[in-house]
């Protein structure tokens, strides 16, 4: 584990990122790292995480009470917290808003399909977590069945969240999905998503042992099942994705 100080300047370096990328918009996200066993350090709530600096920086146990920092945590990090009671092999958190992953999210679309050798190593999949109100207990349990093996999962009519070793890690793999999901966006419009031949699904996965990655998360190979919106074509729902990215792209500028 790297030194409070330098996990403060992560915290605060990721928050730059996300919100130059257009990840968050005014004071939307949130990002935290397990510092010990029964303590979260973590952003607060009401703060553009742009312009969030070290010392406004909260702790909190894994319970939720706040025992360090001068602004008040957010209460969209008991989902951080239920996170790391879950998997004792993730140190930091990440969840925010990119635009073309939350608009296949709002659409009801997964992102699950085996198409791109990097995301199967890094991330398998990203499947799609029922919706839960945010701030209270009720969005963390349409995910937890998700997160016991998936690294990064979308959220219904809300967002993402990514899990790391650390707050960069964490970051990357939430990179990882928007992008993943403009090239997805794409090939839907283009009218064809070719997956990649099980065999070779199965040679991606066994290098994840090989690159250190824990964990064997699965892809979806060919046209199988996948949740999709109760009704309406596939251009509807390409429609609908353009629509949601261009409406949080619009608040980002």
């Amino acid at each position: 584990m790297n030194s409070i100080h330098m996990v403060k300047r992560e915290i605060c370096e990721v928050g730059r990122r996300i919100y130059q990328r257009g990840y968050v918009a005014a004071n939307d996200g949130n990002i935290s790292v397990r510092i010990a066993e029964d303590r979260v350090l973590c952003t607060p709530t009401g703060v553009s995480k742009g312009f969030i600096s070290e010392d406004m920086l909260c702790v909190c146990d894994l319970e939720g009470r706040q025992v360090a920092g001068h602004l008040k945590i957010s209460s969209e990090l008991r989902m951080h917290l239920e996170i790391y009671k879950l998997r004792a092999d993730i140190y930091s958190v990440v969840h925010a808003h990119p635009p073309t992953a939350t608009g296949f999210a709002v659409a009801g679309m997964d992102l699950t399909q085996c198409v791109l050798p990097e995301v199967i190593v890094s991330l398998g999949g990203i499947p799609l977590a029922a919706y839960g109100t945010p701030g209270g207990p009720e969005i963390f349990e349409p995910m937890r069945p998700l997160l016991k093996e998936y690294d990064a999962v979308l959220m219904a009519n809300h967002g993402v969240v990514t899990l790391g070793r650390d707050a960069m890690d964490a970051h990357f793999k939430m990179e990882t999905v928007e992008h993943f999901a403009r090239i997805a966006l794409v090939a839907h419009q283009l009218g064809a998503v070719k997956t990649i031949a099980p065999e070779h699904v199965d040679e991606l996965i066994d290098l994840r042992q090989r690159f250190g990655i824990k964990g064997r998360p699965s892809c979806r190979v060919g046209d199988g099942p996948a949740p999709q919106p109760a009704a309406g074509s596939q251009d509807d729902l390409v429609q609908e994705i353009t629509r949601q990215v261009m409406a949080q792209l619009g608040k980002t500028r």
